[in-house]
């Protein structure tokens, strides 16, 4: 189990499972490699906590659920960071900013993770 704080949820304990390393962190934050995926609520809504920084956590979202076909087409490099093989192992969220009661996707900045062995990447698709 790892035991960490964090400002918006207190202290949080999680198995070794649950985390999503990110070698090369998120853009802003390359120094920040591991995260736990949280559910909100009821919601399709979920927090990206990070492990090692009590202060980020970012909302995230499916991104099909704000723009109904959006696709991400997989380069060799992120399939490669991703150790992917299989399709069924993608999972794909994009880092929303709610401001204003409105909603504001970065669909340029996808989130990809190979489900199975937790490992994430940050593309900035063109």
């Amino acid at each position: 189990m790892v035991r960490f704080d964090t400002s918006r949820f207190g202290s949080l304990e999680v198995s070794e499972e649950r985390i999503i390393h990110f070698s090369q962190g998120l853009l802003g934050f390359p120094t920040l490699t591991r995260y736990v995926l949280m559910d909100y609520q009821d919601t399709p809504v979920k927090w990206l906590q990070a492990v090692d920084d009590p202060d980020v956590a970012f909302i995230v979202m499916e991104p099909t659920q704000l723009v109904s076909d959006y696709t991400v087409t997989l380069e060799e490099g992120a399939r490669q960071a991703l150790k992917f093989d299989d399709e069924e192992d993608l999972a794909v969220l994009t880092i929303v900013r709610v401001e204003d009661g409105k909603v504001y996707p970065n669909l340029k900045g996808p989130l990809l993770f190979n489900a199975r062995l937790r490992l994430g990447i940050q593309c900035v698709l063109e």
